[in-house]
C-alpha cells in the first residue's frame, strides 16, 4: 500500500504497509455496478482501501488477477467487480483496458442516437 500526500510543490511517495499475494484470499469491489473507487482486500484482517479512481481500481484487479493466474494458479475470489472488464477473454478485451467503460458508455450512446433516428412504421 502506497500513501500519496504533497509538500508544497513535491509528490511524496510512501510505502506504508506490503502484502504476499499468496495470503490474499479475496478482492471485494464493494459495489459493481457503481463507479466508485473503494475496495477490500480480505488476508487474515480485511483492509478496506480507496484507488485513485474506479479505472484504476480495476487495473489493481486485472493486475493481481494476472499474477496469481501467472504465478500461483490459486482459486482467488474477486468478488462485485464486472467480470467483463477483469477477464482477458471477454469481448470487451483490449490493451488499454481503462477505457473499456467509456468505449462502452459511447458504444450504447451511439446505438441509442442511431434507433431515435429511425423512422417509425405509420
Amino acid at each position: 500500500m502506497v500513501k500519496h500526500y504533497r509538500i508544497g510543490l513535491d509528490e511524496k511517495y510512501e510505502v506504508t504497509k506490503k502484502w504476499s499475494l499468496n495470503d490474499l484470499q479475496m478482492i471485494d469491489g464493494k459495489e459493481a455496478d457503481t463507479d466508485n473507487p473503494f475496495f477490500d482486500l480480505h488476508f487474515k484482517k480485511v483492509y478496506s482501501l480507496e484507488a485513485y479512481s474506479c479505472a484504476s481500481k480495476y487495473a489493481f484487479a486485472r493486475t493481481v488477477n494476472k499474477l496469481n493466474h501467472e504465478y500461483l494458479k490459486k482459486d482467488l475470489q474477486i468478488v462485485n467487480f464486472d467480470s467483463t472488464y477483469i477477464n482477458d477473454d471477454s469481448i470487451w478485451s483490449s490493451n488499454n483496458k481503462d477505457c473499456l467503460v467509456l468505449m462502452r458508455i459511447c458504444f450504447y450512446a451511439f446505438n441509442l442516437v442511431c434507433l431515435s433516428l429511425c423512422p417509425l412504421p405509420l
